[in-house]
């Protein structure tokens, strides 16, 4: 999967507005996490450019939370989850978690 990497970090987009979730919507597509050419676009906030190469690219997945994307920098290997409530998107790094073990 290609990915957008600076300073040993990963770009990741996530949708942290209410309504409508990014990935949350789009889980069969990790993709649309990653990708450089969408993550460079949204630091450039084009969105009118963003929301045409997503429909040409990804045809098939839903648009909602496009205009809230943000870009989060995770370390190289580390592993995380998208969380959602309400469309409202977070990134939990694995190693922020407490653990219980029962």
């Amino acid at each position: 999967m290609n990915k957008l990497v600076r300073d040993g970090r990963v770009a990741v987009l996530y949708s942290p507005g209410y309504g409508a979730g990014w990935f949350s919507w789009n889980t069969s597509c990790p993709e649309i996490l990653f990708d450089p050419a969408m993550v460079e676009l949204v630091e450039q906030e084009k969105w009118d450019e963003l929301r045409a190469f997503v429909v040409l690219k990804y045809p098939d997945i839903y648009t909602g939370g496009l205009e809230d994307l943000q870009i989060e920098w995770i370390p190289e290997g580390t592993q995380f989850q998208v969380n959602e409530y309400d469309g409202n998107e977070s990134i939990e790094k694995r190693d922020s978690v407490n653990w219980i073990t029962a």
